[in-house]
């Protein structure tokens, strides 16, 4: 069962914890927000095609989900691009070139 942080509880005591099913139910609700978007017919039987969600808020749902994730994982990328953050592969460059002196070895073996 989750139990709500006692930050959740500072804000609203309300939501003090409890045992059972409410406890789940408001934390829920505490940390979502339902809102109303405007789509045409088509744009909605395209998310649920991309999304493969039959019904249309967890389609949309899905949607929103996926481009955040998109777009934290752009941002990521972009500090390596730029330098900001960067990693050291240790041995990388000697595993490449003993992968490409075994392929080479391979390739003469089958040419013989």
């Amino acid at each position: 069962m989750m139990g709500l942080s006692s930050n959740c509880a500072d804000r609203c005591p309300s939501l003090a914890p409890r045992s059972g099913l409410d406890n789940d139910v408001l934390l829920c609700y505490y940390h979502s927000m339902k809102i109303t978007v405007e789509l045409s017919d088509s744009d909605i039987k395209e998310i649920c095609r991309v999304t493969g969600e039959k019904k249309k808020g967890p389609a949309i749902r899905k949607l929103v989900e996926d481009a955040l994730m998109h777009k934290r994982r752009e941002r990521l990328a972009q500090k390596f691009i730029d330098g900001e953050w960067s990693a050291e592969l240790k041995g990388a460059e000697e595993s490449r070139a003993a992968d490409r002196k075994d392929a080479l070895e391979k390739e003469n073996r089958w040419r013989e």
